[in-house]
């Protein structure tokens, strides 16, 4: 590093930062010369991408660089004029945001929030003198919207786009438009993996001098050992984690945190769970395992719905006397952050990741194997600041078979959010931006479409005013759009209380878990203060609150409900106005557990809810599940509040449609008028089916089911298969008779039985003979009887039905069965279609089984009838067998009555 980035004045002067000071110990101070060549090259301002391992010092050497390079791009005027340049720094979690403005202050020796500061949700520690802030991607999102240039930011840093998050994936392609025009921006993205030219090339997209540049710093990781200790149980079943497997997680933890004190007690252990739950229960159990053995020990907990004031003190270092660490933590402890003494690691190799189900219409977060490279992360935590160990409790196998990244958030999850900030940008669906990875059609046509129902976007796909209103409150579309409403519509009812709407959206959005799904229980003990969350909940409250004030003139909201909403629906209520496509009822005789979706999902409450047994429900989250806690449906219901029908009915009221629904069964048309709240039937009542319905009923059935709901009559299959021959082998005009085909042309030649079906008559009373003939092209049909006869003559005398074959058979040949003596005398094999078909003849004993198949009959009579006649005539004496065949008399009778 070269000494001009070095002589920066005093930690603690109202000047640039001390980079010396900062950066000692840390390896990427090595690399700032670099990197500030690479902003700098080819004019004021530039872009790079950083790709440096977790640990080099990255986070916190890169953002007072770029804040002194601005600090001296802005010149003693500007500054002296209180135009101090600002570095913006996001973080993708609020923790990571706190911890990093909190370390770089301490190292810069100034107080938190003045040079450096940070804003988050719901929570701001800045100054008109802060040079450097960092911020979550969601507030950095909104300020772009609500200012596309960036006034008074100097540069922008995104740190960790490796992790693929939604929000950051929409700012790396908006901030590359930014610098479009604005070509004084300076932009750096931060990676901790290799795949840093992808991200240099998307930054330079815009610039038209090719990628970005790379600065590469080396590890710093010190030696590592891997442990695998797999547990003899399985990680995950029908219902998520194990209890199982979590014990064993524990029993890992504990163990091999007392096993590394015994060699050095300054070692802290960091434990990797999926999710808050598990976070929960395996702390209680590591602090019970360690109640006996180790009561210094300390157990902290490090989730997203712990208050900031946990979070801190998780990843705070520990002070001299204080008792060693473990703490448990969700992949929140990742990257972005460096826990101080952590040299041990503990890792269940499990995530929490968004997946969507577009079958069922659902999207939330699932269990899965974490990723090798999250894996890698992970362990990397335990060598950050000397040799370090990683206990991996599952095997290697495992770990081979998990992906190699994580799953990008834009591939998996709800695209509500994500187009609603693109229509507002100017970008519909994200055309013409320059994105990681284009968001999956379907998917965001769905979130298009749902922003359409919201009156969010105009038909071209641009925002409306309610749209860009939307896009300011710090939640789903849904949620916001409910929230204005709610406001609106509670104002008047009976619960007297305009909070609520806001209490609810605050409490669905803060992604909180409800007791046994309840989030009716989950108010209350929020309100009564019995959450760990429930501080941060009410400064959410109050934020949503502020924002309704705010935000509500000019939008057109709706009209006063004709009732109040009853005191104990309120939640449910919201919840409906949100997702009115998940208000759901109790399916009869599927259980008091089981529901059926207005989307058209069935769903299953967790065993135990309280909800059991309640007729409706509004519900914010469903997903996907197997065993008990799907109720047989295959979806579980993770957050609901019981209401009314009558409630039901007005949160979803678009929804409401009555139809008639006809069908044709068992050969008759029936029909019910229904009331419907989507797929859920309110009301059911048999009436006449009127004639559309029941024609669109009929030709329903036969798209389905094919002809045979009607019926082929004998004579009706016999006039179908001989008009099939004929248009095998001559082609047009002779009509081609397949299902498909006259499925195609029911208009053609089945419209009257179709409309007397539709009028009740019952099926077996049509027969498809007369609408087949139709099709019979004249004049040509003048000639089917020559074409293709009913019947054929024998030398006997009798007439004698031909047997065509099926539609559809290529090779089939038109079959005549008759007994042998009838055909003495016949040399000359008859054929069919202008002599184009020889007749197939199964020519049968007086038993009328068969004793040969044949189109040729002089070669039969020649040679294989010698054969016939010697077994037969012994067999049947009293029918004729003469020896000549060529001479005999044809006789259908026995020799006797001859």
């Amino acid at each position: 590093m070269t000494s001009e980035y070095l002589s920066f004045g005093p930690a603690n002067s109202s000047g640039p930062f001390d980079l010396a000071a900062i950066g000692t110990g840390l390896v990427f101070a090595e690399s700032l010369g670099e990197l500030a060549e690479a902003v700098s090259a080819g004019g004021p301002a530039g872009s790079a991408v950083v790709q440096a391992p977790p640990g080099t010092g990255k986070t916190t050497l890169v953002p007072p660089l770029l804040a002194n390079l601005a600090w001296n791009r802005a010149g003693h005027g500007a500054r002296d004029k209180g135009g101090l340049p600002r570095v913006v720094v996001t973080q993708p979690r609020r923790v990571a945001a706190r911890s990093a403005a909190r370390r770089l202050a301490a190292l810069d020796g100034t107080r938190l929030g003045d040079r450096v500061g940070y804003t988050v949700r719901g929570e701001r520690r800045t100054s008109p003198a802060t040079l450097i802030e960092f911020v979550t991607p969601g507030i950095l999102l909104r300020r772009l919207l609500a200012d596309p240039g960036l006034e008074g930011t100097d540069a922008v840093i995104l740190d960790e786009v490796h992790e693929r998050g939604l929000e950051t994936d929409l700012l790396l392609g908006m901030l590359a438009e930014v610098r479009e025009l604005r070509g004084d921006l300076t932009f750096v993205a931060m990676s901790a993996t290799l795949d840093a030219p992808r991200f240099a090339a998307l930054i330079g997209k815009y610039d038209g001098e090719g990628p970005a540049r790379v600065v590469d710093c080396p590890s710093a990781l010190h030696p590592l050992e891997t442990v695998w200790a797999p547990a003899a149980v399985a990680r995950l079943d029908g219902r998520g984690v194990t209890r199982a497997f979590l014990d064993h997680v524990a029993d890992t933890a504990a163990a091999s945190h007392q096993k590394a004190l015994a060699a050095d007690a300054g070692i802290d252990a960091l434990v990797f769970v999926p999710g808050a739950w598990e976070v929960s229960l395996v702390a209680s159990r590591i602090r019970n395992r360690l109640r006996d053995r180790a009561a210094g020990t300390e157990v902290l907990e490090l989730h997203g719905q712990a208050g900031p004031a946990a979070q801190d003190r998780a990843v705070s270092g520990r002070e001299p006397g204080e008792p060693p660490r473990i703490i448990v933590s969700t992949a929140l402890a990742e990257s972005s952050l460096t826990v101080p003494g952590v040299r041990l690691v503990i890792d269940a190799g499990l995530s929490r990741e968004p997946r969507r189900d577009a079958a069922r219409g659902m999207s939330g977060l699932v269990t899965v194997s974490c990723s090798r490279a999250s894996a890698e992360q992970r362990a990397g935590r335990a060598a950050r600041q000397g040799p370090g160990r990683v206990v991996r409790c599952y095997d290697q196998k495992t770990f081979g078979a998990a992906p190699a990244h994580r799953t990008p958030e834009i591939m998996a999850t709800d695209l509500a959010g994500a187009a609603l900030v693109l229509a507002c940008w100017g970008a519909p669906g994200g055309q013409g931006l320059a994105l990681p990875d284009d968001p999956p059609r379907n998917a965001m046509d769905e979130a298009v479409e749902v922003l359409r129902d919201l009156g969010a976007v105009e038909p071209s796909g641009h925002a409306t005013q309610l749209g860009r209103t939307l896009a300011r409150i710090p939640a789903d579309p849904r949620l916001g759009r409910a929230l204005l409403d709610g406001s609106a519509l509670l104002r008047g009812s009976a619960t007297g209380k305009r909070t609520t709407a806001a209490e609810s959206v605050a409490m669905v959005s803060g992604e909180l878990r409800a007791p046994g799904a309840d989030l009716t229980r989950l108010l209350s003990a929020l309100r009564s203060g019995q959450e760990p969350a429930a501080r941060r909940w009410v400064e959410e409250v109050r934020r949503l609150e502020g924002i309704v004030r705010e935000e509500v003139s000019g939008v057109v909201l709706p009209e006063e409900l004709s009732g109040p909403v009853p005191e104990g629906d309120a939640v449910g209520f919201v919840v409906a106005l949100a997702f009115p496509d998940r208000v759901a009822r109790r399916v009869p005789g599927g259980g008091p557990e089981q529901y059926l979706l207005a989307s058209g999902t069935r769903a299953g409450l967790p065993a135990g809810s309280p909800l059991t047994g309640h007729e409706w429900l509004a519900v914010a989250e469903v997903s996907r599940a197997q065993g008990r806690d799907a109720a047989g449906t295959g979806a579980v219901i993770r957050s609901a509040a019981p209401l009314a029908a009558e409630t039901a009915e007005a949160a979803a009221r678009h929804l409401l449609a009555d139809t008639v629904d006809a069908s044709f069964v068992n050969g008759r048309v029936g029909a019910r008028r229904q009331r419907r709240l989507g797929a859920i039937v309110l009301s059911s009542t048999p009436i006449r089916p009127p004639l559309a319905e029941g024609r669109a009923a009929v030709v329903r059935a036969l798209g389905q089911d094919g002809l045979s709901v009607i019926g082929w009559s004998t004579t009706a299959d016999a006039l179908r298969r001989r008009l099939a021959l004929l248009h095998r082998e001559l082609g047009e005009p002779w009509p081609d008779v397949s299902e498909d085909a006259l499925l195609a042309r029911l208009d053609e030649w089945l419209s009257p039985e179709i409309e007397a079906l539709a009028g009740g008559t019952p099926a077996n009373a049509v027969n498809l003979a007369d609408p087949l003939r139709r099709l019979l092209p004249w004049p040509e049909a003048a000639r089917l009887g020559e074409l293709a006869p009913e019947t054929l003559e024998v030398p006997s005398g009798s007439r004698v039905r031909i047997d065509y074959p099926e539609p559809g058979d290529g090779d089939g040949r038109p079959v005549v069965a008759v007994k042998l003596q009838e055909c003495f005398g016949w040399a000359r094999t008859p054929r069919l279609v202008d002599e184009r078909v020889p007749v197939l003849f199964h020519l049968l004993s007086p038993a009328k089984r068969p004793l040969a198949v044949t189109d040729d009959l002089a070669s039969f009579w020649s040679g294989p009838y010698a054969q016939v006649r010697a077994e037969m005539r012994g067999r049947y004496p009293k029918h004729p067998w003469p020896e000549d065949p060529w001479t005999a008399r044809a006789t259908a009778r026995v020799t006797r009555k001859a």
